[in-house]
């Protein structure tokens, strides 16, 4: 069982990363326009500071960190005179990726960043928007955000390829009159991204962002969803005691998928914890809530009709009660931290508490 369960592991967490997947984003804007701190204040590991960065054109430079399912481009050079010749070797670049064969390597949605005390867009800007907006969708953020006057309904007219506008302030600021500006427009940012990005990378965007928890769980809601409907269908099967040993794989996977959704390293030794101290350790109490289902599909006939409708009901529910509570321990632990500051052992002693709960 030890050897099976460790390849059940092994599988899921194979599956959970390929479905995952990956998401390419292009982020533009002038230096000195506040993108770096925009990334690091969206997206997980103090990435535009610590990812490791390539040239992929003249102007325009690749970002990647191992464990995150993200890449940035991120293109500079809006403020030099001879832009169009930049803007020329970027759609070559940017052409040539949203060709390739394998959707994972096109670039997603683009980003172009605007400076809102600056008042301006400039024509290089608008010049930027008109040519991405050929090859994805492109949002607007409007950086270091404190007072509009107008500027978004601006930046939209003059910009009307862009998906929509999102004023963003990135960080906290204490002005020297000791009045605080707050982050602002970062969770806005983030839903709209993820209303426009394609289906096959929400998966990944969600798991990169760290700004809005209600999207991990939206994504990881539906994860439930989806096993418990398989469950469902396994514990209808007509084989006595068949449905105990096959929901084990499914709600293995379900638990990787979670945690992938969730941005956390997929590790097999702490899957493997996780596993062995709920699915297995309470494999005693998923026998006894299905014993009598069972003991019915022993019967021909209408014994086993009824045994199976039993057993799928309480393998759904068992399902959602697993995977329910899996969400909500990685929402609690996560609630004030960042992954980086998440311990394993956290995780591990506050789900068992709460499927403990959920399972009385």
């Amino acid at each position: 069982m030890a050897k099976d369960l460790g390849k059940i592991i092994e599988d899921a967490i194979n599956k959970a990363i390929k479905d995952r997947g990956e998401v390419n984003v292009l982020i533009a804007g002038k230096t000195g326009v506040g993108k770096s701190t925009l990334i690091n204040a969206v997206f997980q590991g103090d990435f535009a500071t610590t990812g490791q960065g390539k040239p992929v054109t003249q102007k325009t430079r690749e970002i990647k960190k191992d464990g995150i399912p993200l890449t940035l481009f991120d293109t500079r050079g809006l403020e030099l005179e001879k832009y169009r010749e930049t803007f020329e070797e970027l759609e070559t670049f940017v052409k040539n990726r949203n060709n390739d064969s394998n959707p994972m390597k096109h670039i997603h949605m683009a980003w172009i960043c605007i400076d809102e005390g600056s008042r301006r867009v400039e024509d290089a800007e608008i010049e930027l928007c008109r040519l991405l907006s050929k090859y994805m969708p492109v949002i607007g953020v409007i950086t270091k955000a404190v007072s509009d006057q107008g500027f978004r309904v601006k930046v939209l007219e003059l910009l009307p390829n862009l998906k929509n506008a999102v004023r963003v302030n990135s960080i906290s600021e204490v002005l020297d009159d000791g009045h605080v500006i707050q982050a602002s427009g970062l969770e806005d940012l983030v839903d709209l991204a993820m209303e426009i990005v394609p289906e096959a990378q929400k998966h990944a965007f969600v798991a990169a962002q760290k700004v809005s928890l209600k999207q991990k769980k939206n994504k990881s809601h539906a994860i439930v969803v989806a096993a418990a409907t398989t469950a469902a269908g396994t514990g209808a099967a007509p084989i006595p005691f068949s449905d105990a040993i096959a929901l084990i794989p499914i709600q293995v996977g379900m638990l990787a998928s979670i945690t992938a959704v969730f941005g956390f390293e997929l590790k097999k030794a702490f899957l493997s914890t996780l596993v062995s101290s709920t699915i297995t350790a309470g494999g005693a109490t998923l026998l006894g809530r299905t014993i009598v289902s069972n003991l019915l599909k022993l019967f021909p006939g209408v014994g086993s009709i009824a045994g199976g409708a039993i057993a799928a009901s309480t393998a759904s529910a068992l399902t959602i009660a697993f995977g329910e509570a899996y969400i909500s321990t990685l929402s609690y632990v996560l609630k004030d931290k960042e992954i980086s500051e998440v311990n394993e052992t956290d995780i591990l002693t506050e789900f068992k508490n709460r499927f403990k709960f959920s399972k009385k």
